[in-house]
């Protein structure tokens, strides 16, 4: 048995979880997510939990089972707190501003960089050097934040770049004269 897709998920006061045919759907005071469910997993409902169970003991089966009750109860978490990651822009003249709901990089290129947030992402800057990505889908979150810090990642010698808040960069020691 799975140690995690065992682990029954509680579900918290103002969300309602529906299953309809192979499809969990989820709302809650920040939003609505819904998700395919596979084939091989059931998901039952009671009044205040939700249990993930699986059709057989294949190898499939059983990853599927941690996988699907993770998801869930993400989908739980985020409907009903929501999901935030924060990221720092580490260099001189190097800035963040919202232009609307659109986010304004300034990174020493050439041209700002304009970053548009797809739907159920929101932007907040706090001061010019940290920006907070704010949603509900937690991978949606993630995979945004992601994007950003690519468009400039934290570079080795002098560390400056987007880098995630906390994040350590492994400094290189540049070049030394004789």
């Amino acid at each position: 048995m799975s140690r995690i897709g065992k682990k029954p998920i509680s579900i918290p006061k103002g969300v309602v979880v529906k299953v309809e045919n192979n499809k969990i759907i989820v709302e809650g005071p920040k939003g609505k997510l819904e998700r395919d469910l596979h084939p091989k997993i059931n998901v039952e409902l009671t009044d205040k939990e939700i249990i993930v169970k699986r059709h057989d003991d294949s190898k499939e089966s059983r990853a599927f089972h941690g996988l699907y009750r993770s998801l869930i109860n993400n989908m739980v978490e985020g409907v009903s707190k929501g999901f935030e990651k924060r990221l720092e822009i580490v260099g001189i003249g190097y800035r963040a501003t919202l232009k609307g709901k659109a986010l304004d990089l300034s990174l020493g290129f050439s041209h700002p960089v304009v970053v548009e947030p797809p739907e159920g992402i929101e932007f907040v800057v706090e001061n010019q050097q940290k920006i907070v990505v704010k949603g509900i889908d937690k991978q949606l979150v993630g995979q945004v934040a992601a994007n950003i810090r690519k468009i400039r990642k934290p570079e080795p010698y002098k560390g400056k770049g987007i880098r995630y808040e906390g994040e350590h960069i492994l400094r290189k020691a540049g070049k030394s004269a004789k």
